[in-house]
């Protein structure tokens, strides 16, 4: 049995990022534990939760309940029925301070995202977590990030080369594609905060998209080629692009999960299961091995 951390923010996580790799890692065996910047329980982003507020109605509070689009944007079935068995999970309502985190403790380290500014940004910009991410890289220990998570690994810098720890790594991430229709959709639904998609906005002159996910990820590894989209020629690459199609437990074609070696990563909530599964086998393969002695003490 391995013991896998997932560092959350106060507030706005992905739910079923978080509880579908949650339940997906215990159901196989392993143990979770989670960290938040006090000590005190995460808030999920209710919205992806409820799907209340994703309707163009959705800031009329006695309308707020009529939820049409926001079946549609909402986690899916699996991932609410997940998040609802996290909830009472005696980890999920005792997780560890940031600054407590202790990965001597732990065999391995999973980032999930989320894109809601207002609570995402702290996590992201954490030098607490980008110090926890950089020695986990160190130590050689199974790493896997999920959307906005690997944006997270991408800021953490190795401190014994000064570049991102993704640098020289095969990854990929919510890409500009799934942002820019996200996006598109979100202005329409949620016109009164049309950036609510959008965790960055561009600066003033620069490129559309340049501070998305997948823009700021490529920028921090070794090649741009090393940024790993879906093959345009895989059969099932139309279900894997189109923000329709979501994995499921004995589903994988819908996913795109990209392996490095001890490092997994994937898009969105769509590839969840697919993700969670690969990553709770490579800790498998590892248990009985000998956890990395850590190489040296961050500054």
């Amino acid at each position: 049995m391995a013991v896998v951390l997932i560092p959350l923010p106060a507030r706005d996580f992905d739910p079923t990022e978080v509880a579908v790799s949650w339940k997906v890692l215990v159901d196989s065996g392993h143990a979770v534990r989670f960290a938040t910047p006090d000590g005190t329980p995460a808030d999920a982003d209710d919205r992806m939760v409820t799907g209340e507020g994703l309707d163009p109605w959705g800031w009329i509070p006695g309308l707020r309940r009529l939820v049409v689009f926001g079946r549609v944007l909402r986690a899916d079935a699996a991932g609410r029925t997940a998040f609802a068995q996290l909830t009472g999970a005696p980890e999920f309502t005792a997780p560890t301070p940031w600054d407590a985190i202790d990965l001597d403790t732990v065999d391995g380290l999973l980032l999930p995202g989320g894109h809601r500014a207002r609570g995402m940004r702290t996590y992201l910009e954490s030098p607490i977590l980008q110090a926890v991410v950089a020695d986990a890289f160190q130590r050689g220990m199974p790493v896997a990030a999920i959307c906005h998570g690997v944006l997270l690994a991408a800021r953490s810098v190795d401190p014994g080369t000064g570049r991102s720890v993704l640098h020289g790594r095969r990854t990929t991430s919510l890409t500009w594609r799934q942002e820019r229709l996200a996006t598109a959709i979100g202005r329409i639904v949620r016109f009164w905060e049309p950036s609510y998609y959008r965790t960055y906005p561009d600066p003033r002159g620069q490129a559309d998209g340049y501070m998305s996910v997948q823009s700021e990820v490529t920028r921090a590894l070794a090649r741009p080629e090393d940024f790993v989209d879906v093959d345009p020629d895989n059969r099932d690459a139309h279900i894997k692009n189109d923000g329709r199609h979501r994995d499921r437990p004995r589903n994988p074609r819908p996913a795109h999960v990209v392996v490095d070696g001890n490092y997994i990563s994937a898009r969105w909530p769509g590839d969840a299961h697919t993700f969670a599964r690969r990553f709770a086998a490579l800790l498998a393969q590892q248990g009985a091995q000998t956890p990395p002695q850590k190489p040296g003490a961050l500054p």
